[in-house]
């Protein structure tokens, strides 16, 4: 196969601290044929890579500028605090922001937060990256504020994490340029939100049709009769044992032949007086 015949690729971004591993896997169980190329990037690039198409779609933090990218939320990380083993901090389980107010805390040029005003007190000179403040975390000069993922990225065994109230919280999104929502885009924004694999292009399938139900047969609304061989047979057999049984027994009481209180009976009680 050449070069020109050989498939395009699909191209996706993401940032530090998002993990696509899982809607990778499903693109490659479902488009075997359409390789996928992973882009990293830093958060401050994500939106200028999707618009110079350096990348077809990708995960990143919002909020994103302009109205030319299309965005789809996915979820909100939580804030922590990064702090040495050995910190005050790491004696609890949650921590406020106000609770921080006389310690230095970092905020490195590669921040994601969307800061009106970071807690506790600035330092000197703010750090190039998240892994510049890391190290300086490390060395027990200040603490850091980031999203969790992040934390987690830059684990060491002489530091831990925990939750931080009052404080903006990171989204990531998935997002691509508006005008380039290609059938891959297209595919992948159906795994992201999880459509099954009947769905087309990542689109909900048409409806199937309903089928009709199977009908009874019609028995106009009544129940079938017996057969009259059995219908012959019960009525018969209950007739005869009954009524022949009392015709072949002894009459009753009251003249002989006659119905009980009938004419030719003498009846039992006394007769009525004439008034």
């Amino acid at each position: 196969m050449t070069g020109s015949e050989a498939p395009r690729s699909f191209r996706l971004a993401y940032v530090p601290g998002v993990t696509p591993a899982k809607w990778v896997r499903i693109w490659q169980e479902r488009l075997p044929g359409i390789p996928l190329e992973l882009v990293a990037v830093s958060a401050a690039e994500a939106p200028g890579v999707l618009r110079r198409g350096e990348a077809d779609a990708g995960f990143l933090r919002l909020p994103v500028d302009g109205t030319d990218l299309s965005a789809i939320p996915l979820y909100t990380e939580t804030t922590v605090v990064v702090v040495p083993k050995d910190h005050i901090v790491a004696a609890v389980e949650e921590v406020s922001a106000e609770e921080l107010a006389d310690e230095i805390v970092f905020h490195p040029l590669d921040d994601t937060l969307d800061w009106e005003q970071p807690p506790g007190r600035p330092a000197i000179e703010r750090p190039a990256t998240t892994a510049d403040a890391i190290e300086l975390v490390a060395a027990g000069v200040g603490v850091l504020v980031v999203p969790q993922s992040l934390a987690r990225l830059h684990h060491r065994r002489d530091l831990t994490y925990r939750p931080l109230t009052g404080v903006p919280q990171s989204r990531v999104a998935l997002s691509w340029p508006a005008e380039e929502t290609t059938d891959m885009v297209e595919d992948f924004i159906g795994i992201v939100r999880g459509r099954t694999v009947n769905s087309s292009r990542g689109r909900r399938p048409a409806a199937a049709p309903e089928q009709p139900k199977e009908k009874r047969p019609d028995t106009g609304g009544t129940r079938q009769k017996p057969a009259a061989g059995r219908t012959a047979g019960k009525t018969g057999g209950r007739a005869t044992g009954r009524t022949g049984g009392r015709a072949g027994g002894k009459a009753p009481r009251g003249a002989s032949g006659a119905p009980k209180g009938g004419k030719g009976g003498a009846g039992r009680g006394k007769p009525r007086r004439k008034g």
